[in-house]
């Protein structure tokens, strides 16, 4: 690219969107002030039969492939196509995959698309961490319909942190406290029993939870919150709120937040 008047037609050839390659080219172009270069992105390549064309298009237009094709034979098939044409390429993706293959031994999976899918799991896992903040602390019954799991007992069982915890395993976590003051949200007594967890604690354990708590906001440990006959009457209510709706229920007495996550999940899957 001598002068502004030469002009240079770059053929986007991929086997998935085209967009990695693209974004390659697209930088490169921009190093060159004044270019004149046109890109052509040609997605979902999975043939011989549109390599040829490709390269045929390629051929007249005196053009460069730049190209991110994981398929070997059909990288190959490109390759040895476009010798025969004499049209430039550029393979965007291939040294990289060699690179990596040589450094660890490993072998690649040669799918098509694969940062996409990446990409997309990424999405749904951020989805459910919002969910789960939104839908925290029975803020907004609604939530206990759209849910795919919805975790309902005293405070101090660990709802949140277990919410935040399946969140991130992409399951959208709605949960309720049940206080006897509070009549439980009517939509949850609507849903499927199967989706609702109730978690159950032992007062001697709860009662330390909570005046642990009542420390770190500075405030006494004698007050109700902490008051063993106040959380005898709000499991004994919460009991009666989990026979009602027919859940299962874990005991969360002994255990880590990590391993009632696994529990909880394994139980969605089944189900």
């Amino acid at each position: 690219m001598t002068n502004d008047t030469e002009r240079l037609v770059v053929y986007i050839v991929s086997d998935s969107v085209g967009e990695t390659a693209e974004l390659v080219v697209k930088a490169a172009v921009s190093q060159f002030s004044g270019s004149n270069v046109e890109l052509r992105r040609i997605p979902y390549v999975e043939d011989k039969g549109t390599i040829q064309e490709v390269v045929q298009i390629a051929r007249k237009a005196k053009a460069l492939i730049a190209f991110t094709l994981v398929v070997p034979e059909i990288r190959d098939f490109l390759l040895e196509s476009a010798k025969a044409a004499n049209v430039e390429t550029v393979d965007i993706i291939g040294p990289v995959l060699s690179k990596i293959t040589d450094l660890t031994n490993a072998k690649p999976r040669y799918e098509p698309g694969l940062i996409y899918r990446l990409d997309e799991d990424y999405f749904r896992k951020v989805e459910a961490i919002e969910f789960a903040v939104k839908y925290d602390d029975g803020r907004d019954p609604r939530g206990i319909i759209l849910a795919d799991i919805v975790l309902i007992g005293v405070s101090r069982t660990s709802k949140t942190p277990l919410s935040q915890y399946l969140a991130h395993k992409r399951l959208k976590v709605a949960n309720v406290p049940l206080v006897p003051e509070v009549e439980p949200p009517e939509e949850l007594f609507k849903i499927s029993s199967k989706k609702c967890i109730g978690l159950k604690i032992s007062p001697e354990k709860l009662n330390s939870i909570r005046t642990e708590r009542l420390k770190a906001l500075g405030l006494k440990s004698e007050a109700n919150y902490a008051n063993i006959d106040r959380i005898k009457e709000e499991l004994d209510y919460a009991k009666k709120v989990m026979d009602r709706v027919n859940c299962p229920v874990i005991d969360v007495s002994n255990k880590a937040v990590e391993e009632t996550a696994n529990l909880i999940s394994s139980m969605f899957q089944r189900n």
